[in-house]
């Protein structure tokens, strides 16, 4: 993936959805159930979130979690050997 058209310019997360805009307009809403470290993370942890590499990433820095974007375009799951627990402070 090296399409400025993949990269993301916006990201609007919920307990159930991750929903991500692309810088060609598309929109790009996935389950939680994929990411079970976002899923079972607290709401602040899971809300804050920021873009990486101008946009071709996601991180969670109180979850020291990332995704990318061309994991979430093609459909990645979260790997049960990267599964973290959320901080209780999170």
């Amino acid at each position: 993936m090296n399409s400025s058209a993949d990269k993301i310019k916006d990201i609007r997360v919920t307990r159930e959805t991750l929903t991500v805009t692309l810088a060609d307009g598309r929109v790009m809403a996935v389950p939680m159930s994929p990411y079970p470290t976002l899923q079972h993370a607290k709401p602040a942890a899971r809300k804050d979130c920021k873009l990486l590499g101008a946009g071709y990433g996601i991180e969670w820095p109180k979850l020291d979690y990332h995704l990318s974007a061309e994991g979430l375009l093609n459909g990645w799951l979260e790997p049960a050997s990267l599964q973290i627990a959320a901080p209780e402070e999170a």
